[in-house]
């Protein structure tokens, strides 16, 4: 029996923990939507969601290089959004925010553009595991 009330503390304790880094990683995310201006093409914060992906343009999210720049590029965030043209789905990029050349970006705006790429990643993750949970319970 205690080995089963271990167990469950674990596993409430992973919980608990998953639902307060998801809810710090949507506060910093808010907070970096604000500080990149990035309301102007995207919209309020919450239409961010709305995009399939975020991608960015002229530095690397590789980790082995993450944060390089690629030289005579231009640094952009870029959503992609999927619509539907002529009966056909196909994908729309749409440039949530020009920066300029990467080589050029203060180190402070390259960190926190890269920040908002993978916070936005995580919190969309997290919802495709909620989307997923709500399936799951649909079926049976």
């Amino acid at each position: 029996m205690p080995d089963k009330i271990e167990r469950l503390k674990a596993l409430t304790e992973r919980l608990t923990l998953y639902e307060v880094e998801r809810k710090n990683n949507l506060k910093r995310l808010r907070d970096l939507f604000e500080v990149l201006d990035l309301k102007e093409k995207a919209g309020e914060f919450s239409s961010i969601f709305e995009f399939k992906a975020i991608n960015l343009s002229g530095i690397l999210l590789i980790k082995e290089r993450m944060g390089e720049v690629t030289p005579g590029k231009y640094a952009q965030i870029i959503g992609i959004k999927y619509v539907y043209e002529d009966g056909k789905k196909k994908a729309k990029n749409i440039n949530l925010r020009y920066f300029g050349r990467a080589e050029n970006l203060n180190e402070t705006v390259k960190k926190n553009i890269i920040e908002f790429i993978l916070r936005w990643r995580l919190e969309k993750s997290f919802m495709g595991v909620d989307h997923y949970r709500d399936l799951i319970d649909s079926a049976g």
